[in-house]
């Protein structure tokens, strides 16, 4: 099952409270006064980890809680720190606050973000010992734990989206070049929620395809599966348009995909991109067509996920093209010499 949205409520611990004790020895007189201070409370802290790929675990986790730190005790001795309440999720997600503004974008598996901070601990009577005031009897109490209900999504991290209308052949392209099993039958919609295949395109290297739910006319506005399926895009490094080679307006069909992108953002429509036409097994044993696109400026590619047909060549191509989009970011990420 995959789970790309959770609301969950989080809590950090409270301070511990800080201690008024004081000394009782043998011999010493009037002895002293030597309350420790209460521990500082867990904090709440997002953590990525590389071994998740859904939300599910928040389907059952929907209150996380952080522990209290522990009072403070005689003889200076400092209560114990609340433990930190560590939340794991998968690479991608985004932490909302309830008004849908953004917190956090964990994306790198080093990532770390402390959501709420525990509370601090009260300090004991020892701390409030002076030269004039020897024997005080005051401690603070710890500071409480705070609370928030966040949102959690999860957009996918894939090198290439297949982006097409229902039944265009994404799901059948993904099978075909990749160990996943999408869900393939003969009616719109069969791919509810995004599938992930790695594609081997060289002997050492390879890249990763998101077979993304279909897309319809009117999708920016919630259509369909609407912004579920488009908020995904914005993960990927490029799109792939696959569009079936047997429509009478390939151009056309192409114009209506980017421009449910760009209503959902504008910016998705500056990202690298090719177009897939499919199913040509369908034009006959040496398929061809006329290119439709001749003003396009990303690559086209005529191919059949039934026969293989022009596969090899559109991997190939959108491997090495993905290998120079690599090496860009890295040189733009670089700090300067």
């Amino acid at each position: 099952m995959f789970i790309d949205e959770a609301k969950i409520v989080i809590e950090s611990g409270a301070g511990g409270n800080g201690c008024v004790s004081f000394r009782r020895e043998k011999f010493v007189p009037r002895g002293g006064p030597d309350g420790g201070d209460g521990g500082d409370g867990g904090s709440v802290v997002f953590m990525v980890d590389d071994n998740l790929s859904t939300l599910l675990d928040f389907r059952y986790r929907s209150h996380v809680r952080a522990g209290r730190g522990e009072h403070g005790k005689g003889k200076t001795l400092t209560g114990a720190r609340g433990e930190d309440a560590v939340v794991r999720v998968p690479p991608g997600t985004s932490v909302l606050d309830e008004a849908g503004v953004l917190l956090a974008d964990l994306v790198d598996p080093s990532q770390v973000f402390v959501a709420l901070p525990g509370g601090r601990g009260g300090r004991g009577n020892a701390r409030f010992a002076t030269a004039r005031h020897q024997a005080p009897r005051r401690a603070d109490a710890g500071e409480p734990g705070q609370t928030a209900t966040v949102n959690l999504q999860l957009k996918l991290l894939a090198d290439i989206g297949l982006v097409g209308f229902p039944n265009a052949g994404k799901s059948t392209l993904l099978a075909r070049l990749s160990a996943a099993h999408p869900k393939i039958a003969d009616y719109p919609f069969t791919t509810l929620q995004p599938i992930l295949g790695i594609v081997r395109w060289a002997e050492q290297e390879s890249f990763v395809l998101a077979d993304l739910p279909g897309l319809i006319e009117g999708a920016h506005q919630g259509k369909g599966l609407g912004l579920r399926f488009l908020k995904h895009i914005e993960r990927t490094r490029a799109l792939l348009f696959v569009l079936d080679c047997t429509s009478a307006d390939l151009a056309g069909d192409l114009a209506k995909l980017r421009h449910e992108i760009g209503e959902f953002d504008p910016l998705l429509l500056d990202r690298p991109y090719a177009v897939a036409m499919t199913k040509a097994d369908l034009l006959g044993s040496a398929p061809s067509l006329a290119d439709p696109f001749p003003e396009l400026p990303g690559e086209r590619f005529l191919i059949s996920a039934v026969t293989g047909h022009g596969l090899t060549d559109m991997v190939v191509s959108l491997g090495r093209a993905l290998r120079q989009l690599r090496s860009t970011e890295r040189r733009n990420e670089a700090p300067p010499a």
